[in-house]
């Protein structure tokens, strides 16, 4: 498992996010405070307190050396 921290502070990111994640196959969780949401689940996302940073969980450690290339201006 990988985490990262990322922050999705504006509607756009977190559009462009959504769209970004579910081109991946696998399960990736969004971390704040004590709630965990489906980060392919732009409803739960903005149940999120999308003014402070979230922690990126990516299960598939094939699939995160791939993806953080395309999360750079998500990670903080």
């Amino acid at each position: 498992m990988t985490s990262v921290t990322i922050s999705l502070n504006s509607i756009e990111k977190v559009k462009q996010f959504v769209n970004l994640i579910s081109k991946y196959d696998g399960d990736f969780d969004l971390t704040s405070g004590r709630y965990v949401i489906d980060a392919k689940s732009i409803m739960g996302i903005f149940s999120l307190d999308l003014s402070k940073p979230l922690k990126l969980d990516i299960y598939s450690d094939q699939t995160a050396s791939v993806l953080m290339m395309h999360l750079k201006e998500f990670v903080v």
